[in-house]
């Protein structure tokens, strides 16, 4: 990253601004909170003869978390005449990119190839593309990870996890 001796990133290289994905969080987050406390109050937020009903909690939660995202929106808000920090650089946002994308087709695939090859392939492509690792260790690691897991879930804890064509061809 070019950077100046003020620690700021040189204009070329800055890409997105600090406040704009402040108010987008801070808004949906309160948003968030909003829906967390309307439902909380609908399902009942006070005490029970047999303890807290089931909104207590989240009711509370929700307010906090509704503070807290109010305080971050009106903080930027009040700030908005300070120069705007750099949140991401172009080769910060394409780091991102890299790995949101594989992490989104990881999260399609598991619908048809199942939780166990779909983990298998992510693990190959990100030890190979982002570890640099050789295609042999890729390869052991990337079938040895699901297979524990697999041990671990459905023969130890008795949990299902998704499973797609191969594992019921195979009988699992």
């Amino acid at each position: 990253m070019n950077e100046n001796p003020g620690g700021e990133a040189a204009e070329d290289e800055r890409i997105v601004g600090e406040r704009g994905p402040e108010l987008v969080v801070a808004a949906l987050l309160m948003l968030i909170a909003t829906g967390v406390l309307i439902d909380s109050l609908r399902v009942g937020i006070g005490w029970a003869d047999d303890g807290p009903r089931s909104g207590y909690f989240p009711f509370y939660i929700g307010l906090l978390l509704l503070g807290a995202s109010a305080a971050t929106f009106i903080r930027t808000l009040l700030r908005w005449k300070r120069p705007d920090s750099v949140f991401a650089t172009r080769g910060a946002l394409a780091l991102v990119v890299s790995v949101l994308i594989p992490i989104a087709i990881y999260v399609i695939a598991i619908s048809f190839l199942g939780i166990y090859v779909a983990s298998a392939i992510l693990i190959g492509y990100f030890m190979r593309r982002h570890g640099g690792f050789g295609w042999l260790y890729s390869l052991s690691v990337s079938v040895a990870v699901p297979l524990v897991f697999f041990l671990v879930f459905e023969r130890w804890f008795l949990v299902p996890l998704a499973k797609g064509p191969l594992e019921r061809l195979l009988g699992f």
